[in-house]
């Protein structure tokens, strides 16, 4: 079964009382938003794509799925010229100090034009100018407002919850969001996420809130990573745990994978009357277990959901 040492043990810990206070994080660690560097990069990989497939004009207010160890891509996106970003999440990862740390580590990279963090999947060089910078969307007037001290000044103050009444941008932080009322109605231009959807719990009630919250033509964008994040050797290796196994596995985490493929996506997104702009799939055939090995509950899905390994969508809510 190529379980990776120590999948079953964190589980387990996570099912003994006390050991949440003695290793607090043994059960929700995230990783990837603690860096400036990353978050620059996972925003302009989303706003060159998003323009790529018709978002013309950047939006006033974006929410953001999972933010994980900082509100770093909310911030990069402020620092583009959001006004207003909304994070929500189920377990609160960050703190002041990281997500001050953040964004001045954002803001050097945008005052610098700093290339795109890495090349990644999809590929947006092609995009981009010759310094990998996305200039057509970020020209030199529009950064030069986005930065301007004054502003800059307005984004640190709600980022420490010491907003000014008249300040032109606001942050909000949602931790837990369990209701899609905690979110006006109709009144998000632009919802995102990055390696998030695939952790999400309850996907039918996520896709829902989405479709709820986004106004009339409202954008989003997703990318979504079917991987075993570490938790088997191959990379879809997780299909292959019975059900027993895969509980102790989960533990008492509030959270791990949902196991769900693509298809489920695909489903929602037809169930809540989405309008499909773009959708990228990724394929990694034979270089994940055999049908053969897949546990009972998997063994009926089709070929194309087993070796779907990663996605990237971009769809619409339609206009009234």
């Amino acid at each position: 079964m190529n379980l990776q040492p120590g999948t079953i043990l964190r589980g387990a810990l996570t099912l003994v009382p006390g050991v949440d206070r003695i290793v607090p994080r043994i059960g929700i660690g995230t990783g990837g938003t603690d860096s400036a560097a990353y978050c620059h990069g996972v925003w302009f990989k989303h706003l060159v794509m998003l323009h790529q497939h018709g978002l013309r004009r950047l939006p006033d207010t974006i929410a953001e799925l999972g933010p994980g160890d900082s509100l770093g891509i909310g911030l990069a996106a402020m620092l583009s010229g959001v006004d207003h970003y909304v994070a929500l999440d189920v377990v609160q990862h960050f703190d002041q100090g990281k997500n001050l740390a953040i964004l001045d580590g954002l803001i050097e990279r945008f005052r610098r034009r700093e290339p795109r963090w890495r090349k990644g999947w999809p590929d947006i060089d092609p995009y981009l100018d010759e310094r990998l910078f996305p200039s057509h969307l970020l020209p030199d007037d529009r950064l030069e407002r986005a930065l301007a001290p004054g502003r800059l000044a307005a984004i640190r103050r709600a980022l420490m919850g010491e907003a000014r009444e008249g300040d032109p941008v606001s942050i909000r932080s949602v931790v837990p969001w369990d209701d899609a009322a905690v979110v006006q109605a109709d009144s998000i231009d632009l919802i995102l996420s990055h390696s998030v959807l695939e952790h999400v719990v309850d996907l039918d009630k996520t896709y829902a809130a989405i479709r709820a919250w986004l106004r009339p033509g409202g954008w989003m964008s997703h990318q979504i990573d079917f991987k075993s994040h570490g938790l088997s050797g191959e990379w879809n290796g997780f299909r292959g745990y019975p059900e027993a196994l895969w509980k102790l596995v989960l533990g008492n985490r509030p959270f791990l994978l949902n196991r769900e493929p693509w298809s489920t996506h695909a489903r929602l997104l037809e169930q809540n009357r989405f309008e499909l702009v773009c959708v990228l799939r990724q394929h990694l055939r034979d270089r994940g277990i055999a049908r053969g090995r897949l546990a009972a509950r998997w063994r009926g899905m089709s070929d194309d959901d087993l070796n779907c390994s990663g996605a990237f969508v971009i769809a619409r809510k339609p206009r009234l």
